[in-house]
């Protein structure tokens, strides 16, 4: 039976209260007697919806699958709303299943009211319990950070946050949490660019660190999301220094532990071929930048103090003698995922003029 409610854009305290009554009479007559007797009851409207001109119905009359995001709800103080004969009537939120047994709420359609979104989360975790869902994914955008509190104490766990947004999860079975972590690792590459004259492109920074005062260093910096490790390098010694280059290879790469914020980080040395000579630093980031000699470069104190350094450098001077070959890039199709990959390996082939390895 549908009862029908009022299509106004506010309900006055006194229709309000007529109202409450009228349900109280008609719908929870099954309930205590208590229940209404002497409450004071409240009305209230909710919505996702900026047309407050559609028609308020009483949700115990409207198919759960078929409620729209329009919904208007009705509150009546002292009625648990668990308990209520509507509330397993009230829509979940919209949801993905994902390809692990979980669920994607969909962003796009959260409500914007924060009440009825502690309602519909709390009714959206019983259903996904019963359902046997496993990991739970919510991601709030920014301007629904108020939202952040109410999902934390439903039992909800920051996951990671990027510039626009927050992700949440909730992982429901009892068993140990099969949840992937946030990403563990950042990603940084350097730039070997050595010229026909035997010099090598080198920097000094602005914010040098205090243990390497005046070092003369290769250009270097962090990959961007999605971005390929040799267009990054690529990308960097453009930035620092105005020198176009071409990709030639992946010398040898560092793996280190507890770095920033406790992640660990890979560092990638590329060799480049210079394609320009002019130099244009960035005055952001970069003193000083300039073609070194190879042979000054490597007799820096800092370098040969160091062992990790001196190796990288050793390596370089080995790879422009052909003793040594780095791993190229070629681009591979999994039918594993169906995407277009980059590995990275070494191939020595005598036909390849650029890497003859004795």
């Amino acid at each position: 039976m549908e009862l029908k409610l009022l299509e106004a854009k506010s309900l006055f305290a006194s229709e309000a209260s007529h109202m409450g009554k009228k349900l109280c009479s008609r719908s929870f007559s099954n309930l205590q007697n208590s229940c209404c007797g002497g409450a004071l009851v409240k009305a209230s409207c909710s919505s996702t919806s900026r047309d407050t001109h559609l028609p308020v119905r009483a949700v115990g009359s409207v198919a759960r699958d078929k409620l729209s995001t329009e919904t208007y709800s009705i509150h009546i103080n002292g009625l648990k709303p668990a308990r209520s004969p509507y509330s397993h009537e009230l829509r979940v939120l919209d949801a993905y299943d994902d390809e692990y047994g979980g669920a994607l709420v969909d962003p796009d359609k959260l409500p914007a009211d924060a009440n009825l979104f502690a309602s519909m989360l709390r009714l959206s975790l019983n259903r996904w319990k019963i359902e046997g869902k496993k990991g739970i994914w919510l991601k709030l955008p920014s301007e629904l950070s108020e939202f952040v509190p109410i999902a934390v104490k439903e039992g909800f766990q920051y996951h990671h946050a990027e510039k626009g947004y927050v992700m949440l999860t909730f992982w429901i079975p009892d068993g140990p949490c099969m949840r992937p972590a946030n990403a563990s690792h950042q990603v940084g590459v350097g730039g070997f660019v050595i010229n026909d004259k035997n010099e090598v492109l080198v920097v000094q920074e602005k914010n040098c660190p205090s243990t390497c005062p005046g070092l003369w260093k290769l250009p270097t910096g962090f990959i961007l999301e999605s971005e390929e490790i040799f267009a990054g390098a690529v990308r960097e010694v453009k930035e620092e220094t105005g020198i176009d280059t071409e990709f030639m290879e992946v010398i040898a790469f560092r793996h280190v532990h507890n770095v920033a914020f406790q992640k660990s980080d890979l560092f990638f040395i590329c060799m480049l071929k210079p394609l320009s000579t002019q130099i244009d630093v960035d005055d952001l980031e970069v003193e000083a930048a300039k073609w070194m000699p190879l042979e000054e470069f490597v007799k820096q104190p800092l370098i040969q103090g160091d062992s990790m350094f001196k190796k990288i450098i050793d390596i370089c001077i080995a790879r422009l003698g052909r003793r040594y070959c780095g791993l190229s890039a070629h681009r591979v199709i999994s039918k594993f995922d169906g995407k277009q990959s980059s590995l990275y390996y070494n191939v020595v082939d005598s036909r390849d003029s650029n890497c003859q390895a004795r």
